[in-house]
């Protein structure tokens, strides 16, 4: 047997190796701890989310899910993180609307882009609610509208960072209402609602799940709801849209993402057993009670509305003159 044909058939058969071992380790997937990478510090919406689902999820999969925060730059230092993580779905990432669809936008430099990751889930839907600090003698949007537009200095809001889904409503906030606004950017939700908390900051633009408490305990005063239709966790609250504001629409959106090269059957076991912890109906319950609006479904319903979503922040971000490059953080 020729030199040649002893190499094709090695080849051959270390192929066959390598496949059997890949399709044996996907058959036993999980066998150990998974990593849930959130781009964000403990005390945010985003981190308050996946600690509401993982006890479910590490129930349903059989294995522990660990939370690893990773804080900074609007969410780009975790998600950078997991873009590099190996693609063995032991490392999956807390996708949200600021990483992958508005700071593309934001930001000149991307430590990663849309073709590292691949879609595993849908988690939710999030509206925002409009908070002011008690102190502020307002009881409502048209109040502090007008409030804002006689002040001798801008009013501050604070955010989860530059680039942030808070930053961009409240920059939304400004162009539509006619105000003028200082914006403080913080390295998370949780900074940012102790701000204002502190009275620090005026205004702060959060999702229910961080601010619920703090509004029944008089600690904020809420004035309205981001999105166009009002939020079952607070029926009674109006919409920002309602409140003289008209148009003004603004929900954040999050979900899983694994890097890219996960072979398909961990994508499809990771999206069995996300959506069979969000069909739990206690953990359904709990959810909408916070703030967010239960979604799932299968992976490519979640990569077609995060490519919608990249489209719709272009025109937005561009139109609010936040340039490239002047939002960039280390």
């Amino acid at each position: 047997m020729n030199t040649l044909k002893i190499f094709l058939l090695r080849t051959w058969w270390l192929s066959g190796v390598i496949f059997l071992c890949a399709c044996a380790h996907a058959q036993n997937y999980p066998t150990r701890p998974i990593k849930f990478i959130v781009p964000w510090p403990p005390g945010g919406g985003a981190d308050i989310l996946a600690r509401m689902i993982t006890p479910k999820l590490a129930e349903v999969l059989g294995q522990a899910v660990v939370i690893d925060n990773r804080g900074g730059a609007a969410g780009n230092i975790g998600a950078e993180l997991a873009s590099k993580s190996l693609p063995d779905g032991y490392s999956i990432l807390f996708a949200y609307s600021g990483t992958h669809s508005i700071n593309p936008h934001m930001m000149s430099k991307m430590p990663f882009s849309a073709k590292d990751f691949s879609s595993v889930i849908f988690l939710t839907l999030v509206p925002e609610i409009l908070v002011v600090n008690p102190s502020l003698p307002v009881k409502n949007v048209k109040e502090l509208i007008a409030l804002a537009k006689t002040a001798v200095n801008p009013m501050t809001f604070g955010s989860a960072g530059n680039g942030s889904i808070n930053h961009l409503t409240g920059v939304l906030f400004e162009m539509m209402s006619g105000v003028q606004l200082l914006h403080i950017p913080y390295r998370g939700g949780g900074p940012a609602l102790n701000s204002i908390l502190a009275g620090e900051t005026q205004l702060f633009f959060g999702v229910p799940a961080i601010l619920e408490q703090q509004i029944k305990a008089g600690k904020l005063k809420a004035l309205g709801v981001t999105s166009a239709h009002r939020t079952l966790a607070f029926p009674d609250l109006p919409t920002i849209t309602e409140s003289g504001v008209p148009g003004y629409d603004v929900t954040s959106w999050n979900g899983v993402m694994v890097p890219s090269g996960t072979p398909l059957s961990i994508i499809t076991k990771l999206n069995d057993a996300f959506n069979k912890t969000l069909s739990s109906p206690e953990l359904r319950q709990k959810l909408i009670d916070s703030g967010f609006e239960p979604i799932g479904g299968e992976p490519e319903k979640f990569a077609k509305f995060v490519n919608s979503e990249l489209n719709k922040w272009a025109p937005v971000v561009k139109k609010a003159g936040l340039q490239p490059g002047n939002n960039d953080e280390p």
